[in-house]
């Protein structure tokens, strides 16, 4: 049985808002483009959890959106109109003092379309993340499930466990609709990641099926399509899974497809 104090621990963040301009607009891979963020407003930006969610408020094109008021009656927006929203992934680099978002590039998507477009000098409105669920790294053993939407998060969890001496025995199921997508973790060859190519459910299901769960000192983290994650998650249900160490996560929902 894991002790109490290595459970993920919850931490919570004053809510604020930041206006901040775009620094660097790069594409990172076959499908992701990272838009870097700065300005004095970062100041104080904390984000402690790898998985963490970033409000991300678009302005209406060629407007300039101002940050809402947070008061004793709630969030409080200029025109009385909340914009379209969306979560991302924070990658906080402290020692840069920037922030950046790795936008997944499809047609339709109200994010990934601002992100293609971004240039210097624009800026964005963020809010969050208001906490954290912080992970620790040194579990024994980790497994890490995800598909388009929580690469960002993936890589940035990798990139962390990567500067440990002793690295954990990790183990990534990643689904993608492109084999082409694979370089956005390229740089992560010495984690074992299986690929799943077309978005195969059944795939995963039986990848997860042949694990087999140590009785401690292990962390799951399943996330992607809200159904999806469903039946990811009964895969463990026979297996005396600490709930606490199973993080089930739904990074989006098939009604709400292309919206991001």
């Amino acid at each position: 049985m894991t002790e109490k104090s290595r459970y993920p621990q919850r931490v919570r963040n004053e809510l604020r808002f930041r206006e901040l301009s775009v620094l660097r607009v790069e594409r990172i891979g076959a499908g992701f483009q990272r838009v870097v963020l700065g300005g004095e407003a970062l100041e104080g930006f904390s984000s402690q959890g790898f998985d963490d969610h970033t409000k991300i408020f678009f302005p209406q094109p060629g407007t300039r959106l101002i940050p809402p008021t947070v008061t004793d009656e709630g969030i409080v927006w200029a025109d009385g109109i909340r914009p379209v929203a969306r979560d991302y992934t924070p990658l906080y680099d402290a020692e840069r003092h920037e922030l950046a978002l790795d936008f997944f590039i499809h047609a339709g998507g109200v994010a990934s379309t601002w992100a293609v477009n971004a240039r210097v000098g624009d800026t964005l409105t963020i809010g969050g993340p208001r906490g954290s669920l912080v992970v620790p790294e040194d579990y024994a053993w980790q497994l890490y499930v995800c598909d388009e939407s929580g690469m960002p998060a993936l890589r940035r969890r990798l990139e962390g466990l990567q500067r440990l001496a002793q690295r954990p025995q990790v183990q990534a199921i990643v689904s993608v609709h492109d084999e082409a997508l694979k370089d956005y973790l390229a740089h992560l060859k010495d984690f074992n990641i299986t690929w799943i190519v077309g978005h195969d459910e059944q795939a995963i299901i039986v990848q997860l099926e042949q694990l087999t769960l140590p009785p401690e000192d292990y962390f799951i983290w399943l996330t992607g399509e809200g159904e999806a994650v469903k039946n990811f998650s009964a895969v463990f249900d026979g297996q005396a899974c600490d709930p606490q160490l199973l993080r089930c996560v739904a990074y989006w929902h098939k009604k709400e497809a292309l919206k991001r």
